[in-house]
């Protein structure tokens, strides 16, 4: 990527904190029910406390995208970490169940400073190199959520509290990180006044799907997470309980969904992008997840999933990465931060309901229901996003 060095130094320093701050979530996942049942929690309480992590974060993303259009991002990051910061305390020190839900709201809340990290990397990269950005905020995200969980089943065997409290030290590293080594990346010029309008509001986000290409953008990523969200939520209850997987085999398969992931954002999509456009392989991608989940939802043995898992890391992977460098290249630098928000917003709102709802279909209708559910509800989108991604796509999303 030809970036300047002080644009390589920024980037590297989006990488770091972003990996810090999704290793810190990825700590608390695997230790989160059984904490929250010491305080007498049963298994709906605790899929209500993984959701209220979301809901904050759907609230959060917007919020704080659009604030960072008015503020400039590094104050906004910097406020929001310490944040994080004694948010993690708080889950660490938690005496009742009550604190945990305060805890997981308010870092769910901060950690919507998502949307700011995304701004920053359209901040400072070019049209050209922008798949690539977002591709290298993708690995750290996958890389995050790969190492989180193993360190924290590591530090929960000297206690809960031990993970939540190694959380908070990870965002004090990713504060620290800010404060020292990442300048302001929003132009004077760019930012907007603080009394242009709400940083956030209903109004906004129908205004926002109205768009001729972002509104398109944004429904894509909500229909795409509305399918990607049940098969992530429910794939441990498939595994474990549908067909019998230990524990470690299925944190494996979780693993090296993560893994193939971050191949393909860090080192595949901008090669990708050079041969056929981000337009094209936005459909694509749609398209092969559509394929990929009819696959999952019939694939019964350990090795069938190997093979399956393939296509649905490279689907994923693509998506996610080019769906915000697509809406970054439709929207002005004033709106950047309060667009990739709602993307974001859009992608937590999925979130909040998945677990439920894809524990229903599992239990209810049987192992295939999951995939076959996301599958539909793609392959019904599919005409819409051939329309907008490949037979009229904007200019910036067509091959370079």
């Amino acid at each position: 990527m030809n970036m300047k060095p002080a644009n390589r130094r920024q980037m590297g320093t989006i990488f770091f904190i972003t990996f810090l701050n999704l290793m810190g979530f990825g700590i608390i996942i695997p230790i989160l029910p059984f904490y929250a049942a010491q305080f007498g929690a049963g298994s709906g309480t605790a899929g209500l406390l993984i959701g209220s992590y979301a809901a904050a974060q759907f609230v959060g993303a917007p919020l704080f995208g659009r604030l960072s259009d008015q503020r400039g991002r590094r104050p906004v990051l910097i406020y929001t970490t310490i944040f994080i910061v004694l948010g993690n305390i708080l889950f660490g020190l938690a005496g009742s169940l009550i604190l945990l839900f305060v805890s997981r709201l308010l870092t769910g809340l901060m950690n919507g400073n998502i949307s700011v990290a995304q701004a920053i990397i359209r901040d400072i990269t070019e049209e050209k190199e922008r798949a690539k950005g977002y591709g290298i905020l993708g690995a750290a995200f996958g890389l995050g959520l790969v190492a989180g969980p193993a360190l924290g089943g590591f530090l929960s065997t000297w206690g809960y509290p031990m993970a939540a409290y190694g959380a908070a030290v990870l965002s004090f590293f990713s504060l620290i990180a800010i404060y020292f080594f990442l300048p302001e990346t929003l132009s004077e010029s760019s930012a907007l006044p603080a009394e242009t309008e709400p940083v956030f509001s209903l109004i906004s986000l129908r205004q926002a799907l109205k768009r001729p290409y972002a509104g398109a953008i944004l429904k894509t990523r909500f229909i795409f997470s509305i399918s990607f969200s049940v098969f992530a939520t429910v794939f441990a209850l498939y595994t474990e309980y549908g067909l019998g997987f230990s524990a470690g085999k299925t944190a494996f398969l979780l693993a090296y969904v993560g893994i193939l992931m971050v191949l393909v954002q860090g080192f595949l999509v901008d090669k990708m992008v050079l041969a056929l456009g981000e337009g094209k392989l936005l459909f694509y991608s749609i398209f092969l997840m559509t394929a990929s989940l009819v696959g999952w939802a019939f694939s019964h043995s350990f090795v069938s999933l190997l093979l399956v898992l393939i296509p649905v890391a490279f689907a994923g992977g693509i998506f996610n990465t080019l769906i915000n460098s697509s809406l970054s290249k439709v929207v002005t630098d004033s709106e950047a931060g309060g667009l990739l928000g709602i993307s974001a917003a859009l992608e937590s709102f999925t979130r909040i309901a998945a677990p439920s709802f894809g524990g229903y279909l599992l239990s209810g209708l049987g192992l295939w229901a999951p995939g076959i559910f996301g599958a539909l509800v793609l392959a019904a989108f599919i005409p819409y996003s051939y329309r907008h991604f490949i037979k009229n796509p904007h200019s910036a999303l067509r091959k370079p």
